[in-house]
């Protein structure tokens, strides 16, 4: 069974634009190809350790939680939109190259910090070598025939974080939460996201979601008027989407949509057979390869 995090070699805080402090941590090999990875609205990079550590030994990992999530500070509902996280992504991008010297670097990143990255790439500007994106739940234009279906899962996303525990005894609550939805994770990944997403009070006592789930659900709203369906081309660089099985039984939304602007836009595709929405800890090993099979292509790496 998977355990905890290992400790990080070098930690340091980034400054965003607005104030809000976000803590990278780094992993991995300080020689090889940094990676900037990031996580889902709601989650925690740490909980999605049986993905990363799959990558440790031979890239250069740059961990970091969303704003208001994990292990950062709670900043408050001003800068927490699509806007300001990819802004971040611009200052965490500048900030790690700056610190830690220029190297080659690629995004990874899932669902809300996806979408934020895809923001940041088409309307700030290009930063990365590569991008690789996880699952982002796009939502076509009005009209569309994945419009209803994907407005219809960021409703019922909202409606479940407005009314979901944000209050627990011990992690373990959590984690049983997580097991009852999250029948495909791998072994121990329900533990590793509960302490992820949980921070213990100052007294000692109950343990409380990291992200305040009105936080969480204003970003599933989001989703549904950001307009954002662009082509390949216009990211400037190589960009691949790697999404849920959109053939699978019961496949959330973002299967399909994301299926659809592939083939509509000239994305490079894949998606990882039997997944839902959170495939980097269902089938870590199929979606690092997914990852290391775009990266070689490029010839990132050999």
């Amino acid at each position: 069974m998977l355990q905890a995090p290992p400790s990080p070699h070098q930690t340091f805080d980034l400054t965003m634009t607005d104030g809000a402090i976000i803590h990278i941590r780094r992993h991995g090999n300080s020689d090889g190809v940094r990676l900037f990875i990031s996580h889902g609205n709601g989650f925690a990079i740490d909980g999605y350790l049986p993905f990363w550590q799959l990558l440790t030994e031979g890239f250069d990992l740059i961990l970091f939680d969303m704003r208001n999530h994990g292990m950062n500070t709670p900043t408050g509902a001003d800068g927490h939109h699509y806007a300001q996280m990819a802004q971040d992504l611009d200052t965490i991008f500048d900030g790690v190259n700056e610190k830690l010297g220029a190297k080659t670097n690629v995004g990874i990143f899932h669902s809300m910090s996806a979408r934020a990255a895809m923001k940041h790439a088409t309307e700030i500007g290009w930063r990365w070598d590569a991008l690789a994106l996880y699952d982002p739940p796009n939502v076509p234009l009005p009209g569309h025939e994945h419009f209803e279906p994907m407005c219809a899962f960021e409703r019922k996303l909202v409606d479940w974080a407005m009314t979901r525990q944000n209050r627990f005894s011990d992690p373990a609550e959590l984690a049983d939460n997580y097991a009852k939805g999250g029948r495909g994770w791998v072994e121990g990944a329900h533990a590793l996201m509960a302490n992820a997403v949980l921070r213990q009070e100052s007294d000692g006592g109950d343990w409380v979601l990291s992200c305040q789930r009105e936080l969480e659900a204003s970003i599933y709203l989001a989703a549904m008027t950001l307009h954002l369906w662009p082509t390949a081309s216009a990211y400037g660089g190589p960009v691949k989407l790697i999404g849920s099985d959109p053939e699978m039984k019961y496949v959330p939304a973002t299967g399909p949509a994301n299926q659809a602007l592939c083939m509509e836009n000239g994305y490079t595709y894949e998606a990882i057979p039997g997944t839902g929405h959170l495939l980097q800890i269902e089938k870590p090993v199929e979606c690092v390869a997914a990852l290391t099979s775009f990266l070689k292509e490029h010839g990132i790496i050999n």
